[in-house]
Order: structure tokens, then sequence, then C-alpha cells
């Protein structure tokens, strides 16, 4: 798969453009929409570095029991997709995991209560692990595959029909997560986000953007 090579404008107060001797690798990769403070309290640097820092007790979960517990108070930052094409959206996220729960995420949004989260997550145990949750009304929460490393790749695919979850620690082979039907809007948003549920904040690091509209061939091996 080809994917096209992304570089920030990112919305914090200045633009910069880096040239490109290959224009057709180039595209201005611009999140226009920030939730919960997340323009604040980020920063762009390196060539394609961004950090992303939370507040105390920030999550997006809506507990399915008993007590009642409902927060979608993480920052995110976010761009419009056309969810009636294809598309493939991947990242390496670099958590600074202080406390349990803290975690760098991907994230695709339909409104405050319909959203899907992909996390590099530390549990109960303060083990780094991947961790998914889809919701609409209620979250589910998955915890999958120990992760040996203070970094991860992870990728979101879709043929508009299906949406696959992928991991990788190397960006070559992807491990898949969760494969499940594509039900959401044609007006969806894409993008990554950092929570801290149980601590006092968290700082995440996002690096390696690369958004392509196509979709992975193989849904079992993510790519």
């Amino acid at each position: 798969m080809k994917y096209l090579g992304l570089i920030f404008i990112l919305l914090l107060g200045c633009s910069q453009e880096k040239k490109d001797n290959n224009p057709a690798t180039k595209i201005a990769w611009m999140f226009s929409e920030s939730l919960n403070k997340a323009k604040e309290n980020s920063k762009v640097f390196g060539s394609d570095s961004l950090e992303m820092v939370s507040s105390t007790e920030t999550d997006f979960f809506i507990e399915p029991g008993q007590p009642p517990y409902n927060k979608a108070n993480a920052p995110l930052l976010l761009i419009p997709v056309d969810n009636s094409k294809p598309f493939t959206f991947s990242i390496k996220v670099s958590p600074t995991h202080l406390v349990k729960y803290d975690a760098g995420m991907a994230f695709l949004y339909v409104n405050d209560s319909e959203w899907l989260k992909f996390a590099f997550e530390v549990d109960e145990r303060m083990i780094g692990r991947i961790v998914t949750v889809k919701t609409k009304e209620f979250s589910d929460d998955n915890n999958h595959d120990v992760i040996p490393a203070k970094s991860v790749y992870l990728k979101i695919s879709s043929d508009t029909k299906v949406v696959g979850f992928y991991y990788s620690l190397d960006a070559k082979t992807w491990q898949l997560v969760r494969v499940f039907k594509n039900e959401y809007p044609q007006n969806l948003k894409i993008g990554i986000g950092s929570q801290s549920p149980a601590g006092k904040g968290n700082k995440s690091i996002f690096s390696e953007f690369q958004f392509a509209e196509t979709n992975v061939k193989d849904f079992r091996m993510g790519i």
C-alpha cells in the first residue's frame, strides 16, 4: 500500500510548511476540531511529532454497569473523513505511563456517546497493553496484547463495509486487534487523544502520521 506522507499544519497560533521535492507524496494535515482543550495542550516539534498533555482524571468511557461513570473529557484532535470512501490511518504513539489507565490513543468519533478508542494503555498492574473500547450509548472494554515497548504503531482501516484495528512494533508486521462492521455515518471524524482516568495527567507523543484514501487488502494481516 502506498501512503501519503503527512506534514502538520496544526492550529496552534502558527503554521509551518516544509519543502518536499515530490509534491505527490505530500499533503497538508490539519486537525480542524479540538475537543477538551486539546489544541491548547498540544505542540508540534521536530519534523513530524506532536505532544499532547491531558489533565487530571480525563477519560472517554461510559460504564455499562454500576456505579454510573460517564466521562468524555479527554483531549482529542480530530479531522473529518468521508466514511463512504475507504481510508487507512496510522500513527506511532509513545505515552508517558505514570499510573493505571494512562494512554495515548487513536480515535474514531461520531459524538460523545458514539466513538471508538484504540489505545496504548497500562492496566491495573502497570503492564502496557493494547486496549480498545467501542461505544454506542455504553462502552465495552477490551484488554488485548501486552506491549513490551515504550512505543507502538496503531492502524485503523476501512473499506466502507468493515473497520480493522491493528498494531505493530516495527510498522512492518501488523497484528489484528479487532474487525467489526462499519455502521458509522458518512460524516465521521478520526484523530488522536491522550487520557489519564486515574491520574493527574499524561503526556503522549504522536509521530509518523500516515493517511491514505484506500484500505488494507487483507483485513486479517493488516497489509
